[in-house]
Formats: C-alpha cells, sequence, structure tokens
C-alpha cells in the first residue's frame, strides 16, 4: 500500500482494534516495516486470524476497552512500547448501552477506555524510542459541543451524537494529552488523525438493525467512501513520520477532508480549547481512576 514509511526495526507498537478496517491496514503497514505489532483486540480469534493475514512480527492480546478492568490487565502486561495507536472504536444506532463500567459505550470504548490505557502505559512509552500516542478522531466532531452536565448522554439520546461526541472527546484528550506532555517535558509526542470517510466494517454494522433500509443506506455508502488502505494513511503518518510535533491533527486533504491525500488539518474550536481539555481531563481521570501528568 505505501512504501514511504521508515524503518521501525526494533519498536514495539501497539495497535488498538487491530483485526479489521483502518486497524488492521495499520498493523500490516507498520510490521511489514520491521515494528513488532501488538494486535490489541476484543475478540483474540479474530485478532489470531488477522495476525495470519500480516507479514512480520506480531502477537495477539486481548483488550477490550469498555471494561477499564481489562485495560488494566492489558496494560500491565507491557513492558517495552514504542508506539501507541489509539485505533478502536465503534459506531452503534439504536438504544442508549453502557460499558462495564457504566459509562455511555461510545464514551467509554472510544475515549475513556483510550484515556486510561495511554495513562497506564505512558511510563513504558517515556522509555521508548521516538514515543508516540495517535488518537484516531473523525469529521463527525467538527459539529459537536461536550455537555459536561451530560457526559454520559442520558438526556435525549442519539447514537450517532454519542458517536460524535466521543470522537471530540478523543481530539480534546489528544490535545490536552500534548499541552501536558510538553509542559512536563516529556519525550512522548501526542498527534491526531482522522480517516475521512472510510469503508470499514463499523458502519455497516451499525445499520444492520435497520433491515432493507439500513442495508441500501450501507451499500449506498460504498459510492462516496474511501477503501480503508488509503483511509489509514492519516495514522501512519501521524504515527510514523519524521518530524511530526506534538498536537499536530492529520486527515485527508479532499473536499471537507473526506478523501485524498495527506495533509495537516484543524480540529474544532471546542476540540482545541485548553478550558474544555482542562474539563474533560478532570471529569475522565475521576471517572477512570487513571492519573498522570
Amino acid at each position: 500500500m505505501t512504501t514511504n514509511i521508515p524503518d521501525q526495526r526494533g519498536r514495539v507498537a501497539v495497535v488498538t482494534g487491530a483485526n479489521s478496517g483502518l486497524g488492521l491496514v495499520t498493523a500490516r503497514e507498520l510490521a511489514r516495516a520491521g515494528a513488532h505489532v501488538v494486535l490489541a483486540v476484543r475478540n483474540t480469534a479474530a485478532g489470531k486470524e488477522a495476525a495470519r493475514r500480516i507479514d512480520g512480527s506480531t502477537e495477539v492480546r486481548e483488550l477490550d476497552l469498555a471494561s477499564l478492568a481489562s485495560v488494566r490487565a492489558f496494560a500491565a502486561g507491557c513492558r517495552d512500547v514504542d508506539l501507541l495507536v489509539n485505533n478502536a472504536g465503534l459506531v452503534l444506532l439504536g438504544g442508549r448501552r453502557t460499558t462495564a463500567d457504566g459509562f455511555e459505550l461510545h464514551l467509554g470504548t472510544n475515549m475513556l477506555g483510550h484515556f486510561a490505557l495511554t495513562g497506564l502505559l505512558l511510563g513504558a512509552l517515556a522509555r521508548g524510542r521516538g514515543p508516540r500516542v495517535v488518537h484516531l478522531s473523525s469529521i463527525t466532531h467538527k459539529n459537536k459541543s461536550l455537555d459536561f452536565d451530560d457526559l454520559m448522554a442520558e438526556r435525549g439520546y442519539n447514537a450517532a451524537r454519542a458517536y460524535g461526541l466521543s470522537k471530540l472527546a478523543t481530539t480534546v484528550f489528544g490535545l490536552e494529552l500534548d499541552r501536558r506532555l510538553r509542559a512536563a517535558g516529556s519525550p512522548v509526542v501526542s498527534v491526531l488523525a482522522h480517516p475521512g470517510l472510510t469503508r470499514t466494517n463499523l458502519t455497516p454494522r451499525a445499520w444492520e438493525h435497520r433491515g432493507r433500509a439500513g442495508r441500501l443506506l450501507a451499500a449506498a455508502g460504498l459510492l462516496v467512501t474511501q477503501p480503508a488502505d488509503r483511509g489509514a494513511l492519516p495514522q501512519l503518518h501521524a504515527a510514523t513520520a519524521p518530524g511530526v510535533a506534538g498536537g499536530q491533527f492529520f486527515g485527508p486533504s479532499g473536499p471537507f477532508e473526506t478523501r485524498g491525500r495527506v495533509t495537516e488539518v484543524r480540529p474544532s474550536r471546542q476540540a482545541a480549547d485548553p478550558a474544555t481539555g482542562r474539563r474533560l481531563w478532570a471529569a475522565a481521570e475521576d471517572l477512570t481512576g487513571v492519573r498522570y501528568l
């Protein structure tokens, strides 16, 4: 798919949600470039099947981001990490659901699980070679606003909105982490990426429960989306390109950032607001019990 990834030999990369879609492409290309890739997946059978399709050094480990106990168990088994790609995520349509810890499922999985994982791995990352954390955002974060009085979306629940809010929270987290890493003089770099409109297994599954109409909508999406091989380029760039600085955000260059070559993009105004970052950070620490920086 790409030949311009720098040599990754000697590096350990953890990729969450690496058994399919963007995560699988990212894991495959990192391994192809020489990294030892840990496929951090909820379904280890699917992870092992994915690993068989990857040329290079891999291992599969269980990680359920919807369970803080699973996140802690995974992190406890990690000694060496140079790169963490917070790729895993879910998008569901239908009624409100919660994680094992009682968090709204999108926020709990897409952001809070990764917040806890990153904090628990930060010590190992700080000892790594050229350490980076890549956070996977979405263009859907740009038209959302966090409601700190209803972070768990208990009022007027809408699943599509909840997904967008979880990606806004992810973006806020990535930028606030960058501020804190810089202030602490840490060698770890926090960067962000989004894939534009990309075909993965998430959207079709989200529409399945709507029957024939849902299947038609999912099929229509094939006309406006790009393949996962291209959608993964921004996060691969964020993870490996020389000279990437903390706080940078990469996405497609095309109209409305939906597709195209990799370029630097801008987060929404609220995502970039330091006051919002501090407030969300405090909430995430209280909710997960993970405190760092």
